[in-house]
């Protein structure tokens, strides 16, 4: 899911998204959506479909993330978590009914449920409590569910979140936690957070041995093209990240051969196209030297091109990976690639 935060997909028009790209979904975040444009807003407009024109399903965060992000302006009760907003100071209070409240509002066709996240590096003692504190969120959030209805006129999933930081009991106790819902899928939280990677992997897998097969499973905010294919082959089904826009902001292009940084000087003179093998027009309409004349330019456009690339290449990714599951070759495939997704061209 290409990663819209505020609404927009960072430098790429809807009509890209939909019609180069290809994206099926993309993500919100309710936290930024809240604070701005506001709800009363998108309440006007009849939600963020109608306010942004993507026309596609588009899923929400539940803004935790975001909150807890909030180190030194935010307070966390067992009620929910007042913090101050990043943009005036304001002060807003959050609780698990507030956020189904929100997203209601906001109209995703994917709701994620409260929760808190805490670092990949939490000791077992906060670790547990914040688990506790998720689940009985949890909670509070699937009856809200309940008792509200879609302000649309259209169908809105919950997804709960799966927590407990590294430790595989706490891990294991939530995976069992979140599926007596039985929701339409559950997210994978609290990875890709300061823990190292081999430890993602193992939760992963812990977590997927319990999950239901048979719905869809979110790891959220995950990953590198490699870290990806990893988490496929461990059961996962959907995935979201800022890696392809904001490194392609930063001049770092992904492709089936490997990794490209624009500004190097070995691209001055190269006037094949960006990627031969690519599948969004700007592949093959713009050469590697004219893009690395754009970034050493300090031309917008420059981001605009590396951001629909990046994008572009990661939905190819994971269809190619479909493909290859469907065909029964997913791990031959997953052996011949990997090396060079990692490659530094």
């Amino acid at each position: 899911m290409p990663v819209g935060t505020a609404g927009s997909v960072k430098g790429v028009h809807v009509y890209e998204l939909m019609d180069d790209i290809k994206a099926q979904i993309i993500l919100g975040n309710t936290y930024h959506l809240y604070l701005r444009p506001g709800i009363e807003i998108l309440k006007k407009v009849g939600g963020l479909h109608q306010f942004n024109g993507f026309t596609q399903p588009i899923l929400t965060d539940s803004g935790g993330f975001q909150v807890f992000s909030l180190t030194g302006i935010r307070k966390l009760t067992t009620e929910g978590c007042e913090f101050r907003s990043h943009i005036d100071g304001s002060k807003h209070f959050f609780t698990p009914e507030k956020v189904i409240d929100i997203e209601r509002a906001i109209g995703a066709d994917i709701m994620m449920a409260f929760d808190e996240c805490p670092p990949g590096t939490a000791d077992y003692n906060y670790s547990r409590k914040s688990l506790d504190l998720t689940h009985r969120w949890l909670e509070r959030c699937m009856a809200r569910f309940k008792e509200t209805t879609p302000l649309y006129g259209y169908t809105q999933s919950l997804f709960p979140i799966v927590q407990g930081c590294v430790y595989k009991d706490l891990r294991q106790e939530s995976a069992h936690f979140v599926t007596q819902f039985d929701a339409d899928g559950y997210a994978i939280g609290g990875l890709a957070v300061g823990e190292p990677t081999e430890k993602m992997y193992e939760m992963i897998d812990i977590v997927n041995d319990i999950l239901p097969q048979n719905k869809a499973r979110y790891l959220m905010g995950v990953g590198t093209p490699v870290n990806i294919l990893e988490a496929i082959e461990r059961g996962v089904d959907m995935f979201d990240c800022v890696m392809p826009t904001r490194n392609g902001r930063n001049a770092m292009l992904f492709t089936s051969q490997g990794i490209m940084n624009m500004r190097n000087k070995k691209w001055e003179e190269d006037f094949s196209p960006i990627d031969e093998n690519g599948t969004c027009s700007v592949d093959t309409i713009y050469s590697k030297a004219y893009l690395h004349h754009l970034f050493k330019a300090k031309e917008l456009l420059a981001m605009q091109i590396a951001s629909i690339h990046n994008l572009a290449f990661y939905l190819w990714l994971v269809g190619e990976a479909r493909k290859h599951i469907l065909e029964g070759t997913f791990l031959n495939w997953k052996k011949e690639i990997l090396p060079l997704l990692s490659n530094r061209l």
